[in-house]
């Protein structure tokens, strides 16, 4: 800005005739005018930039906590829904072991091989979640849901319809819910039978989960509240319900949700 004060000066004195005074005063009204002004913007310029840069700086610190608060979240709802199951294995498992070692050691032996490779497996798949690499199958789910029932003497039934290629977030959204609610069965209740099915509705993909041996009445725990985030985040919804002693667990996700 002093430059292009000094400039106009020279612009000025050099149109002014030789012995002139008339422009000279012009020439030094204009400065003694346009320099303040121009001293001011800058320092009103300068103390605006201050506070941007301070908005700034505040809005990136408020972004990374926010990015650290969602990913404690994101963990803590993975390892929940992840470990639940893997513990509730080995805890039947390990219940069941015990149960055979007297009358059938070879049988035990085996269940302690199985439960050996449940613990494996899980520790797999916490390292996965830690590095935000974790994916379920679908297909996985179901036969481990029925395979895991099965062995706690749960009766299962599975219904599972032709289904098109989901895309990978439905087909998450469904195996996290599939995990979530055989997990539930096995800890809040004292199920004989269960039904797991999986079909189509205009548009829309249906899981259904029924049991029964309901203790008391529908709870949403943390789990549940997970799988309806998921569902949410793929524009789902959630339902839990009891009724006439049976619990009734539903997720619907439409079919082309990305």
């Amino acid at each position: 800005m002093q430059l292009l004060i000094t400039e106009l000066v020279g612009v000025l004195g050099a149109m002014s005739l030789p012995g002139s005074t008339t422009t000279l005063a012009v020439v030094i009204g204009v400065y003694s005018v346009v320099m303040p002004a121009l001293y001011a913007g800058a320092l009103i310029g300068g103390t605006r930039l201050v506070q941007l840069v301070n908005e700034l700086y505040a809005t990136r610190t408020e972004l990374a906590a926010s990015a650290v608060g969602e990913e404690r979240v994101r963990l803590s709802r993975d390892l929940h829904d992840l470990l639940g199951q893997s513990l509730s294995a080995i805890s039947l498992k390990g219940d069941l072991a015990l149960r055979l070692l007297a009358k059938d050691p070879a049988a035990a032996g085996a269940e302690i091989e199985s439960l050996t490779e449940v613990a494996r497996e899980a520790l797999r798949d916490t390292r996965a979640i830690a590095r935000d690499e974790h994916a379920v199958s679908l297909s996985t789910e179901l036969d481990g849901a029925a395979a895991l029932l099965g062995a706690a003497g749960v009766h299962t039934r599975l219904d599972v319809a032709e289904l098109p290629a989901l895309p990978v977030p439905v087909q998450s959204a469904l195996a996290w819910a599939i995990r979530e609610g055989t997990t539930n069965l096995l800890r809040h209740s004292q199920a004989h039978s269960c039904a797991i099915s999986l079909s189509r509705h205009q548009g829309t993909v249906r899981l259904e989960i029924i049991n029964d041996g309901v203790r008391g009445t529908a709870e949403h725990g943390s789990g549940l509240c997970g799988v309806a985030e998921r569902a949410r985040a793929v524009s789902g919804t959630v339902s839990a319900t009891v009724r006439d002693g049976r619990f009734r667990f539903r997720v619907e996700v439409p079919e082309e949700a990305t």
